[in-house]
C-alpha cells in the first residue's frame, strides 16, 4: 500500500498526475464536491448563524467510503483540489468528511499539471485556507438562499416549476433590457457618400465623406456639384504608429476570443480548457488574472529566439483590470512554449493553439506601422473626402496573433497608394448609398460575459453556468433568424452621369444571439418590480466584493448573511402576501364578432392568445402562439388569425386533413400522420393542393427503401442529422456515406454495426427477469426492466452488480403503492 494518498476532483487529473509520481503515491478522485446543501429542503440556519447542512448525496457515498478506506491506510493524506475558493471548499469537506488527522493531512495547490509544478507543490504544503473556504460558504449560502426563497414566489405569482437565482435573475435582466430597447428602436435614414479615386499613376483607392448627408434630394445635390468637378490631394500626413499585443487571456477573454474565433459556446470552452488543464497541456482555465509567473515570461522567450528571431522578443509584464483579480494566480498559458500545437481531437487542437498564439503574442514586441491621412478636395464645393490607411513596417507580434472584436460596424485601415500634396486625381465614381441607423445589437453569450465582467457582477467560475442555466430554464434561448429583407436607395455619378437603384439588403438577423423569451421577460418584470435591490447590477457587484473581502480576511461571512437576509427575508414574505399576480398581459383590441376583449398573457402552458375573460357568462376562448411570435410584439390581427386554427382543408385516401400550429412548428395532419411545413410558409395560407404535395413528399421519403432480414428499411432526416429505421431502431448516418445515394453494402453495414453496438452495450441480460444493465453515456450505466430505467453514476462498477443487488435497487425506485381507505359509512 503507498504511504502517501492523493485527493483531486477528476479521474482525468488523477490519471495525469499519477505519471509524475511515484509508487509511494497513489491517486485517487473525488469526482467533484462530495458534499453540498440538501436538495429538497433550506439548509442553512437562518435563525442561528447560518450554518450549512451539508450532507453527502447517494451517488457519492461509495466515493466517501472508499477515499476513507485509502486514507486511513496512508501515512500522509494530500489535498490537490484545484486552487480556486471551490478547490478549497472541496478540500475542506474532504477534511471533514474523511475525518482526517490534520498532522498526517497536507493541502497542495499548483496552477498547471506538470511533473515540477506536482514536485513543488508537495515541497511548499500548505494548510487548508479557511478565508477562502468561507468565501465560497457565503457564496453557496446567499444563492440558496435567494432561489429557495424566490422560487415558490415564482410559482404563486407567475407560473409553476418557476426559478430565481441572484447572477442568473441578473444576466437575463441585461438580455430583457437590451431586448426591450431594440423593439423601441425607430431607425433613421441617412445617405453615406463614399468614392473612388486613381492617382496619377493610375492606382485605385477608396476614401469617403466624414458626415452622411441627411436626405436623398441633400445627397443628389451634392453628387450633382461634383459633375464636371476636378479633385486633388489638398492634404497628405503621414505619421509613425504601433499596435501593442493583448495580454494573455484570462477566463472571460478566452470565452470570448474562442466565441469570436473558433465559433464555440462559453460551455463548450469551459469543457474543453478542463480537458486541456487536466491532461497538463495549459495552465488552470479559471483565472482573473493576466499575470504571466517569471518562469512562463522565460519559457515564451526562449521559444520566441528560437522560432523568430531576437527583434520579435519584448517580455512584459501584465497587471489586471479585475476587482479581486488575485495576481498569485496566472493567466492561461501553455505549460510548455515549445509546443505549437498538440495531438489531441480537433476542438481541443484549435483551443490550444488559440491559447498559445494569445500568451506568446503578449510577449512580442509591437508592430509598427505607417499611418497615413488624406484629405480631397474639389474645385466645385468646399467638402472634403478623406481616407485613412496604414503599412505594417515591422509585424512584431501580428506574425502569430492578432485580436477580435465584436464590433459589427468596425472598418478596417487598408492601404493607400504613394501620393503627394496638390497631386491631380481622377474620380472613378461616387456612390451616396442609404443607410439606416442600427438598433443596440444582442448578446451572445461571449459579449454578456464581457457586460458581466464590466459590472463586476460573477467571477470566472460562474459565466459558463449561468449562461447554460437561463437557457435551460427557458427564460433565453438562442435566436434562429436569418434576417429580413429591407429596401435603400443608391445615386452613383460616374462619367457625368448619376444613376438611381433601388436594391435589398438582409437585416436583423439574429442567429445565435440571445433572446429573451416571454417567460423570461414576464419573470424579470416580476422580480424587477418586486425585488429591485436583487435585480441591481450594483448590489450584485457589491455582493462579489463582499465574498472578494471575506476571501482576504477582511469581512465575517455570517455577518454578511446576516444582514442580507434581515432586509431579504420580509421583503419575500411580503410579496408572497400581497402582490399582484403577473402573467404578461397585453389588451390588444375587441374581437368584431363577439366585441370580447383579446389579450395576451402567460398561461399555465406557455404565451397565448385569450378571448373574453373569466367574468364573462361564456368560457373564455385560448390559442397558443405560433413560432416567432411573442407577448411583446404578436399584433391584433395575428392574434385574431391563430383562432382560425386548426383548418380543415379536406379528406385524403379517407383521412381528414387539417392545418395546425404546433411545439414545433406548423403542420399538416392526416390521420396519425404529420408533415411539417417548409420554413416560413404560414400554414393559413395553406391549400388543400398544397398539403396534398407535402403528404406525397412525406410518403415517398417514409417508402421502405431496402428489406433486411424480412423487415422494412426507411430513411429520414431528424434533430440529429440523417437516419435509417430497421425494426423500431434509428441509426445515424454519418458523412462517410452518401445518405442520398446509400448502396446494399452500405444499408447492411449500417445495420450490422448498430447490432453489433446494441450488443456491446449490454453489461448484464437476466432475460427470465426482463432485466438488464446496459452502457451509458459519460462512463454512466442504466438498469432497465419493462418501462423503469434507473441511472446508476458513474462511481459505480456495473460489471460487479448481482442480480439480488440491481433487484433491491429497482425495488427502492419502484413508487409505493398506496390504499385507499375507504370512508366508513356509520352514522355518529
Amino acid at each position: 500500500m503507498a504511504k502517501n494518498l492523493v485527493i483531486v476532483e477528476s479521474p482525468a487529473k488523477a490519471k495525469t498526475i499519477e505519471k509524475f509520481l511515484g509508487k509511494d503515491y497513489k491517486v485517487a478522485s473525488s469526482f467533484g464536491h462530495i458534499a453540498d446543501l440538501p436538495a429538497k429542503e433550506l439548509g442553512v440556519d437562518v435563525d442561528g448563524d447560518f450554518k450549512p447542512k451539508y450532507i453527502v448525496s447517494k451517488d457519492k457515498k461509495d466515493v466517501v467510503k472508499k477515499l476513507k478506506d485509502l486514507s486511513k491506510k496512508a501515512e500522509m493524506v494530500w489535498l490537490a483540489s484545484d486552487e480556486d475558493r471551490e478547490g478549497e471548499a472541496i478540500a475542506w469537506h474532504l477534511a471533514e468528511e474523511l475525518k482526517l488527522d490534520e498532522k498526517k493531512t497536507r493541502r497542495i495547490v499548483f496552477h498547471e499539471i506538470t511533473k515540477n509544478a506536482i514536485i513543488k507543490a508537495i515541497e511548499n504544503p500548505r494548510k487548508i485556507d479557511y478565508n477562502l473556504v468561507n468565501a465560497q460558504q457565503a457564496r453557496r449560502v446567499l444563492d440558496r438562499l435567494v432561489g429557495y426563497e424566490l422560487s415558490p414566489v415564482l410559482w404563486r405569482k407567475v407560473k409553476g416549476g418557476l426559478s430565481a437565482g441572484r447572477v442568473q435573475s441578473v444576466s437575463v435582466r441585461l438580455i430583457v433590457e437590451r431586448e426591450r430597447e431594440i423593439l423601441d428602436f425607430e431607425p433613421e435614414a441617412s445617405f453615406r457618400v463614399d468614392a473612388e479615386f486613381a492617382n496619377e499613376e493610375g492606382k485605385s483607392f477608396k476614401v469617403k465623406l466624414p458626415k452622411n448627408l441627411a436626405s436623398q434630394k441633400e445627397a443628389k445635390t451634392f453628387l450633382e456639384k461634383n459633375k464636371g468637378a476636378n479633385f486633388k490631394v489638398a492634404d497628405l500626413t503621414t505619421k509613425p504608429a504601433k499596435k501593442s499585443p493583448a495580454p494573455p487571456f484570462t477566463t472571460s477573454t478566452l470565452q470570448q476570443e474562442a466565441s469570436r474565433k473558433l465559433y464555440f459556446s462559453v460551455s463548450k470552452t469551459m469543457t474543453l480548457a478542463q480537458r486541456l488543464y487536466e491532461a497538463g497541456h495549459i495552465t488552470y482555465m479559471r483565472t482573473d488574472s493576466v499575470n504571466l509567473s517569471e518562469e512562463a515570461q522565460k519559457g515564451a522567450k526562449g521559444e520566441i529566439l528560437a522560432a523568430y528571431g531576437k527583434e520579435f522578443s519584448k517580455p512584459r509584464k501584465y497587471k489586471g483590470k479585475a476587482k479581486g483579480a488575485q495576481e498569485a494566480h496566472e493567466a492561461i498559458r501553455p505549460t510548455d512554449f515549445a509546443k505549437h500545437t498538440i495531438n489531441v481531437d480537433g476542438d481541443q487542437q484549435r483551443l490550444y493553439e488559440l491559447i498559445w498564439k494569445r500568451a506568446i503574442a503578449s510577449q512580442m514586441s509591437d508592430a509598427q506601422l505607417e499611418r497615413t491621412n488624406v484629405k480631397i478636395e474639389a474645385d466645385k464645393h468646399d467638402q472634403y473626402f478623406s481616407a485613412s490607411g496604414e503599412v505594417i513596417k515591422f509585424e512584431g507580434f501580428l506574425k502569430v496573433y492578432l485580436e477580435g472584436s465584436d464590433d459589427e460596424d468596425e472598418e478596417q485601415d487598408g492601404i493607400l497608394p504613394a501620393m503627394k500634396t496638390n497631386e491631380a486625381l481622377f474620380n472613378n465614381y461616387i456612390t451616396a448609398t442609404e443607410r439606416f441607423t442600427r438598433p443596440p445589437s444582442r448578446y451572445t453569450e461571449a459579449s454578456l460575459v464581457k457586460k458581466l465582467e464590466e459590472l463586476g457582477i460573477g467571477r470566472p467560475s460562474t459565466y459558463a453556468p449561468t449562461i447554460s442555466t437561463i437557457q435551460n430554464r427557458n427564460y433565453i434561448e438562442k435566436g434562429a433568424k436569418e434576417g429580413e429583407e429591407r429596401n435603400y436607395v443608391q445615386l452613383t455619378l460616374s462619367s457625368s452621369t448619376i444613376q438611381e437603384m433601388k436594391l435589398t439588403e438582409k437585416v436583423g438577423s439574429d442567429k445565435g444571439k440571445l433572446i429573451p423569451t416571454d417567460v423570461g421577460m414576464v419573470v424579470n418584470d416580476f422580480l424587477v418590480n418586486h425585488f429591485s435591490t436583487i435585480l441591481d447590477y450594483n448590489f450584485t457587484a457589491k455582493v462579489e466584493q463582499d465574498f472578494d473581502e471575506i476571501a482576504e480576511g477582511q469581512e465575517d461571512w455570517t455577518a454578511v448573511m446576516k444582514d442580507f437576509y434581515e432586509e431579504f427575508h420580509p421583503k419575500v414574505q411580503d410579496v408572497a402576501e400581497n402582490a399582484e399576480r403577473e402573467v404578461g398581459e397585453r389588451i390588444l383590441g375587441d374581437d368584431p364578432n363577439t366585441g370580447k376583449v383579446v389579450s395576451v398573457r402567460l398561461g399555465k402552458f406557455g404565451p397565448m392568445v385569450q378571448i373574453g375573460s373569466a367574468e364573462d357568462e361564456e368560457k373564455p376562448q385560448f390559442a397558443s402562439l405560433g413560432p416567432g411570435q411573442t407577448l411583446s410584439s404578436i399584433t391584433f390581427e395575428e392574434a385574431l388569425d391563430l383562432f382560425k386554427l386548426p383548418k380543415e382543408l379536406g379528406q385524403y385516401k379517407g383521412e381528414t386533413v387539417t392545418v395546425n400550429n404546433g411545439r414545433f412548428g406548423p403542420y399538416v395532419r392526416y390521420g396519425e400522420k404529420f408533415v411539417s411545413l417548409a420554413k416560413g410558409e404560414d400554414p393559413l395560407d395553406i391549400s388543400l393542393e398544397r398539403a396534398y404535395e407535402l403528404i406525397k413528399e412525406k410518403e415517398k421519403a417514409d417508402a421502405p427503401i431496402y428489406t433486411y432480414e424480412n423487415l422494412p428499411v426507411t430513411k429520414g432526416k431528424g434533430r440529429f442529422g440523417p437516419f435509417i429505421k430497421w425494426n423500431n431502431m434509428f441509426i445515424n448516418v454519418n458523412k462517410k456515406y452518401d445518405f442520398d445515394n446509400l448502396s446494399e453494402a452500405d444499408i447492411i453495414q449500417l445495420i450490422e454495426d448498430k447490432k453489433q453496438k446494441e450488443i456491446d452495450k449490454i453489461i448484464h441480460n437476466w432475460e427470465e427477469e426482463g432485466i438488464r444493465v446496459e452502457k451509458a453515456r459519460w462512463g454512466r450505466s442504466n438498469i432497465i426492466k419493462g418501462k423503469t430505467k434507473i441511472e446508476l453514476p458513474k462511481t459505480v462498477d456495473a460489471t460487479k452488480l448481482t442480480l439480488e443487488k440491481v433487484k433491491d435497487l429497482i425495488e427502492k425506485k419502484a413508487p409505493k403503492k398506496t390504499t385507499k381507505k375507504k370512508k366508513s359509512t356509520k352514522k355518529k
